[in-house]
């Protein structure tokens, strides 16, 4: 059951537009990415970034309408995946967009398939394996939120300038304050007041352009097989279900860390039904040539922060999603908020991401030097990767991929490091019940 249904509707929309702003940058990016190193025509790129705002849309209703087959029912949000830019581009180089999109294809279907398999390893993820995890996404996520406080690209001469520097901390600042005076449903969308707030005063301060909302077109129409008729390419399909896989693991992670916040138990069931609407988004983000989408873990801070726990106000923020994908000319709104505004609000929601691993930490029993190891060197390794990538460039390119990656190298140090030190005394497996604090000493 939904906590806070009896929310209304305009509280519930505003509280969607909340959620799509958090998210909105950070899945167009990917697009962008993508086309701008393939060399895709301006038209070319207005199709990517439109479809992709639609399919989010779309992704994130698959996820929230939940049936006996598919739909974990949690207030998630889904974008495109950002492990996946390196890959794709690798493969477009290669081969050719077709191929790229066939992969994307064959990734979705094995992720539908494998979904009650993977489901089955939840055991795997006790509170010491889940919040090492939380941790080092929340962490690792921070230096994009202060990447884009000093103004977004580090190569810019603008970049750290008292400018930048100044709008970014008073983003902050009205965030906090907002949560320390505010009331009721304003302090539920701090983070909507200090986008917007910022973005004004950075209008202000001639840091705000228009010219993407002229250049937007009034209306598109989502087109299968846009770029032609996809290929398939068994090195291609491996490499994307390999990152797949990853995505899986992130999504693991929050769905856990949503389920605490919701207190909800999340059962295997739960997982694989997940799993299951995740590679049917792969598969529809492929067919419409979009790219992979995965759960966005920065909205799990925006969750906590609101202290709103229904999905009413995601499902608006679906079908916003949907309706800027049809409409570009609004949804390009959201793209004039300035880089140092969104690394502000970035910095609160990632942060808050952290401690909610930590949180998780709480139930682990570090009286047992083991389960500290076992935490130290996964948080360590994924931090470590993450603030020093280069340390894998000898590496052959397809290992680079998957050591460069934060979340996986503490995933998998974590998982291993718990099975070699806790196989005689099994964790407890993960929960939100209060119970789980009276388990066995």
């Amino acid at each position: 059951m939904d906590q806070n249904d009896n929310i209304s509707n305009p509280k519930a929309a505003v509280l969607g537009l909340q959620h799509l702003l958090a998210m909105y940058s950070g899945s167009v990016l990917v697009p962008i990415l993508i086309a701008t190193s393939l060399h895709f025509s301006s038209e070319q790129m207005t199709y990517l970034v439109s479809i992709d705002i639609f399919m989010c849309g779309v992704a994130t209703a698959l996820q929230l309408f939940t049936n006996k087959v598919f739909g974990i029912g949690l207030p998630v949000i889904l974008g495109c995946a950002v492990q996946s830019v390196a890959p794709l581009i690798m493969i477009g180089e290669k081969f050719d967009i077709q191929t790229m999109y066939g992969a994307i294809i064959a990734a979705g279907f094995f992720v539908f398939l494998i979904s009650g398999a993977f489901a089955k390893l939840r055991r795997l993820f006790p509170p010491l394996v889940t919040g090492s995890l939380i941790t080092v996404i929340g962490l690792s996520l921070i230096p994009v939120a202060f990447q884009n406080i000093g103004g977004g690209s580090t190569t810019a001469k603008s970049f750290g300038s008292l400018s930048n520097l100044a709008l970014g901390a008073i983003t902050v600042l009205l965030i906090l304050a907002i949560n320390v005076w505010g009331r009721g449903f304003i302090r539920s969308i701090a983070i909507l007041v200090g986008l917007i707030v910022g973005t004004v005063l950075g209008g202000v301060m001639h840091m705000v352009s228009l010219a993407p909302v002229a250049q937007a077109s009034w209306f598109h129409v989502p087109t299968p097989f846009y770029f032609g008729t996809p290929k398939f390419e068994w090195s291609s399909i491996l490499t994307m279900v390999l990152i797949s896989l990853v995505s899986m693991v992130e999504s693991t992670g929050v769905f856990f860390a949503l389920g605490d916040i919701v207190d909800r138990k999340i059962g295997e069931t739960d997982l694989k039904k997940g799993y299951r609407a995740e590679g049917l988004a792969v598969m529809l983000g492929g067919i419409f040539n979009t790219f992979p989408y995965t759960t966005f873990s920065q909205n799990v801070g925006l969750v906590q922060l609101s202290g709103i726990k229904s999905r009413k106000p995601v499902i608006y923020s679906a079908g916003f999603l949907v309706l800027l994908g049809l409409l570009p000319k609004i949804g390009a709104l959201a793209t004039i908020i300035p880089a140092p505004v969104l690394g502000g609000a970035m910095l609160v929601m990632f942060g808050m991401v952290a401690v909610q691993g930590i949180r998780m930490l709480q139930e682990v029993d570090f009286h047992n030097d083991k389960n500290l190891l076992v935490a130290a060197i996964s948080i360590g390794l994924g931090l470590g990767v993450t603030v020093q990538p280069e340390i894998v460039q000898f590496l052959p390119k397809t290992m680079q991929l998957f050591c460069s990656s934060g979340i996986l190298m503490a995933s998998l140090s974590a998982v291993l490091l718990n099975l070699l030190f806790n196989t005689r005394k099994p964790q407890p497996e993960m929960e939100s019940s209060a119970g789980l604090n009276e388990k066995d000493d």
